[in-house]
């Protein structure tokens, strides 16, 4: 596993260069997903755009005006915050925090925050002193919506944190009462669909006030959820952040924390021998999960034995050095992170990613045939929805009883989002819903 590319790099490379713990692989994946996602989208945007479907918009704009109060303030309040965390992580982060701990604390540094802060204001001032003119002027310039991708990728990104911290909570609600102010700082617990939810919001009301047809964009952006998400999905597993599946009872991990095939018993003996990371957490003394258990019977296991001409791990892992630090020690390993899952697990991050990204492929085939406004939207729904209930069967997650149906969260949004999609492409069918290609220089 590699949590952070300190792992990487001294996996790959041999060399181990400590400054790099604080770039987590996640947080790098994520990053990549948005740019891949920003690319697909402002490409599909475009081709709507020749298409006649989405059209520019004009605004008036001042030019030549001095820096602003407000514009200096925000680009040092930036730069401070940058400056105390990111600087801070060499010159004041403690020997006993790791990276991510800092972070997300009050520990900070308060020099370089000022440096980082005082360098940004003086950027912007001096940005502002080249343009600025005698008397500034009012100008109108056109703007197309590929041209926002910048401002809808920044509101998917704010508003898909605090939707994935939100609903998280809302679905660990015990764990959050015990100590709120953790559960909302802490730098794991991130629920996909809260993300989503939140962030379509925003991006929506976005896009209506800027007048881009929200029928048009969506479809746009179903390509670009789909791969986003996928590559997501490799920041999982190549971190392992907890996002695994159940166990596969047809494996058991050796004495060095690798999956082999089990013997009859072996999988029932391993679950006596760590009784109590599966009953209450704990390896010795020490909290390293909060998936327990009443029983070791209640332990969540699927017995699967995969065909020989496929590696192993593509069905049963163990997350060594995993980046929640989930597990039993690893004999040998002295590194932050030395844990290992007592058993192997169904790494449902392989499997979303590896599924996603084939429908992915889809719906960049189907985009040129589908002419309906809203179909490929629906169609991204549907595909999202039952990828997701389906990969749900094969995690853990606290189902909740509705109607006499017990489901996750996650299963209960996958089940609705479906139906929408079905719903959206029979209203595109039969309300003969146009493309409205009507050329507006002010609206679209």
């Amino acid at each position: 596993m590699y949590p952070n590319l300190y792992y990487v790099f001294k996996d790959w490379f041999g060399v181990e260069w400590h400054a790099l713990y604080f770039l987590n692989t996640f947080g790098l994946m994520v990053a990549v997903s948005f740019v891949v996602a920003a690319a697909v989208l402002s490409s599909e945007l475009k081709r709507k755009e020749k298409q006649g479907l989405l059209f520019p918009r004009e605004e008036n704009i001042v030019v030549g005006e001095p820096a602003s109060f407000m514009d200096l303030f925000i680009n040092g309040f930036m730069g401070f915050l940058f400056g105390y965390k990111f600087l801070g992580l060499f010159l004041s982060k403690p020997d006993n925090m790791n990276a991510q701990e800092f972070i997300f604390s009050a520990e900070g540094s308060l020099l370089g925050g000022l440096l980082a802060g005082g360098l940004l204001v003086f950027i912007k001032w001096r940005e502002k002193k080249k343009l600025q003119l005698e008397k500034p002027e009012k100008r109108i310039l056109r703007i197309w919506p590929h041209d926002r991708v910048g401002d809808i990728i920044m509101l998917g990104l704010v508003f898909g944190i605090l939707g994935a911290k939100l609903f998280d909570n809302l679905e660990h609600w015990s764990t959050f009462w015990e100590n709120p102010l953790r559960a909302l700082l802490s730098p794991s617990g991130l629920t996909f669909y809260g993300g989503l939810i939140l962030a379509t919001i925003a991006i929506l009301i976005f896009a209506y006030r800027k007048g881009i047809a929200i029928k048009h964009l969506v479809d746009a952006a179903a390509p670009a959820l789909m791969i986003a998400y996928a590559l997501g999905r490799v920041g999982c597993q190549v971190s392992g952040d907890g996002d695994w599946g159940i166990y596969n009872s047809a494996y058991v991990n050796n004495e060095m924390g690798q999956p082999v095939i089990a013997a009859n018993n072996d999988f029932e003996n391993g679950l006596r021998q760590h009784a109590t990371y599966f009953l209450e957490g704990r390896v010795g003394d020490t909290l390293v999960t909060d998936r327990v258990y009443q029983s070791l019977q209640d332990v969540p296991h699927k017995h699967f034995k995969g065909p020989e001409f496929l590696p192993t791990w593509f069905f049963a892992y163990s997350y060594p050095q995993n980046v929640n630090r989930d597990g039993i020690l690893i004999p040998g390993i002295t590194d932050e992170h030395n844990r290992v899952l007592p058993s192997p697990v169904f790494p449902t991050p392989l499997y979303e990613f590896l599924i996603c990204t084939i429908m992915f492929v889809l719906l960049w085939l189907l985009r040129k045939k589908i002419n309906l406004p809203l179909v490929m939207f629906g169609v991204y729904l549907l595909l999202n929805g039952v990828e997701r209930y389906c990969i749900e069967m094969m995690r853990v997650n606290n189902p909740y009883t509705f109607i006499g149906i017990k489901a996750t969260q996650a299963q209960w949004i996958a089940l609705v989002l479906a139906l929408t999609g079905i719903a959206l492409v029979f209203y595109a069918r039969y309300s003969k819903l146009s493309n409205g290609k009507t050329h507006s220089s002010n609206n679209s």
